[in-house]
C-alpha cells in the first residue's frame, strides 16, 4: 500500500522547526552543572549528552545540504519512522563526534547559524543524500519536528524544565506519527484520534462508514507522540487514563512503539 500523502505548508514547517531549536537553545544555555549531569532517559546518555545531540540535528540538517543533491527521493516523511532504528548507533556515533569539545551555548549558537542559511539557500524540492534513504528538504525537516518536539519532551521531564512547544511543530509531528501508524497497519477498522490534530483509521477488518465508530482510541497530542516513541508504553497510559479504547480491536500494543 502507497504510503499516505498529507501535504504540510513548507514555510510554516521551516518556522516551526526554526523557533523550537531556538526554544531548546535558550533553555539549554541556562541549565546549572547539576542538571547537565543527570540521567536523560535514554541509554546512558546524560541531559548534557542529549542537549548536544538536539544541537547536531540542526547542524547536521545544514551540512546536509552542503552535500551535492539526490537526482530522486527514496523515502518519504511517513516512511521515516521505520527506518531510523537500525541506525541509531550510527547517528548518536556521528553525534559525539561532531560535538566533542565544544561549550553546549557555542554549538547551539554555531548550529542555528548554520542551520539558519542553509535553508534559506535551499528550496523544498531539493533531494537530500541521506543515510537513511534519500528525501526531499520539504520532507525531512517534517521528520525534524518529531526529533524537536521529542527531545524537548525529554529535556523537560529529564531536567525539570518547561520548554514550549510550538504548536505546528506539534501539529506536524502528532500528523507524522500518526500516518505512520496508518502506514504500518492499513484498514479501516479502528479510528485512532488525536485531538486537534489528527484521525487516521488503521487495522484490518470490517470498515466504518457511518455513525459512531465501533472501535476507537483517542490520546492527546503528546501522550500519542510517547507512545509512538516509546517513552510510554500501552498499558502504562491506558491504566493512568491517558489513552481512551473502545471496541474488541482497540488495541494498538501489538504496534507500538512505532520508533524507539
Amino acid at each position: 500500500m502507497a504510503p499516505r500523502t498529507r501535504k504540510y505548508d513548507d514555510a510554516r514547517i521551516r518556522a516551526a522547526v526554526t523557533a523550537q531549536f531556538g526554544h531548546v537553545g535558550r533553555a539549554v544555555r541556562e541549565l546549572r552543572p547539576e542538571q547537565l549531569e543527570r540521567p536523560s532517559g535514554l541509554g546512558d546518555w546524560t541531559v548534557a549528552d542529549l542537549a548536544a545531540h538536539v544541537a547536531w540535528i540542526a547542524d547536521s540538517l545544514a551540512a546536509g545540504l552542503a552535500r551535492p543533491p539526490a537526482a530522486v527521493p527514496e523515502l518519504t516523511a511517513t516512511e521515516w519512522p521505520f527506518a531510523t532504528a537500525s541506525l541509531a548507533g550510527k547517528i548518536s556515533e556521528a553525534a559525539r563526534e561532531a560535538l566533542t569539545g565544544a561549550p553546549l551555548p557555542e554549538l547551539y549558537e554555531r548550529a542555528a547559524a548554520a542551520m539558519a542559511e542553509a535553508l534559506a539557500a535551499n528550496p523544498g524540492g531539493r533531494v537530500l543524500q541521506l543515510w537513511i534513504g534519500d528525501m526531499t528538504l520539504a520532507d525531512f525537516l517534517v521528520t525534524r519536528t518529531v526529533e524537536l518536539v521529542v527531545h524537548t519532551d525529554d529535556l523537560n521531564r529529564a531536567a525539570g524544565l518547561d520548554i514550549p512547544i510550538e504548536r505546528q511543530a506539534l501539529a506536524a509531528c502528532t500528523r507524522l506519527l500518526a500516518d505512520s501508524l496508518a502506514l504500518k497497519a492499513p484498514g479501516g477498522s479502528v479510528e485512532v484520534r488525536i485531538p486537534p490534530f489528527a484521525v487516521v483509521q488503521c487495522i484490518e477488518g470490517p470498515r466504518h462508514t457511518r455513525g459512531t465508530p465501533p472501535n476507537v482510541v483517542e490520546s492527546d497530542p503528546l501522550t500519542w507522540i510517547r507512545l509512538a516513541t516509546g517513552r510510554t508504553a500501552w498499558a502504562e497510559a491506558l491504566d493512568a487514563a491517558l489513552v481512551r479504547a473502545g471496541g474488541e480491536r482497540a488495541d494498538l500494543s501489538a504496534l507500538l512503539p512505532l520508533m524507539s
